[in-house]
């Protein structure tokens, strides 16, 4: 006599849903080397807006450089973040995107609250030029162009 045969058991191993997904250790590298070089790279480009002020003269008074440039760096940095999360993500990679998604949200909160205390610096010192960590060309209110001029 034959007995009817049980469809397979739900086995997530195999199975059409186990193709789509990437490497568990592959994910994890990734999303770790990743997440390591973004932190790598913002320490690099705030470093250096840190080393722009830096001054060793003791008579002289150190300025650090307009933040905007190193803002468009960090930027770049977010860009290519969203960029390996919307990749991992095409690729089944969830912890590489989940990763990727908080590196671009730190980003974010670090451009714009850069941009924030750069635009403030800025409006200081066009208000009151003679205000300490303005550079001694900063233009004031009445005065039309970079050299401080009429």
């Amino acid at each position: 006599m034959d007995l009817p045969v049980a469809p397979p058991a739900f086995d997530a191993a195999s199975g059409p849903r186990r193709r789509d997904r990437a490497d568990v250790g592959a994910d994890l590298g990734a999303g770790c080397g990743l997440v390591l070089l973004e932190l790598v790279a913002l320490a690099v480009i705030f470093g250096f807006w840190w080393l722009s002020g830096f001054d060793l003269d003791p008579a002289g008074t150190g300025t650090a450089d307009s933040l905007w440039n190193y803002l468009a760096a960090a930027g770049g940095v977010g860009l290519l973040a969203l960029t390996a999360a919307v990749i991992a993500a095409r690729a089944g990679a969830v912890v590489t995107v989940v990763a990727q998604a908080v590196m671009a949200a730190l980003v974010c909160v670090l451009v714009f609250g850069g941009a924030a205390a750069q635009s403030h610096q800025d409006q200081r010192c066009r208000d009151l030029p003679s205000a300490p960590d303005c550079p001694a060309s900063s233009p004031g209110p009445d005065t039309d162009r970079r050299d401080g001029t009429q």
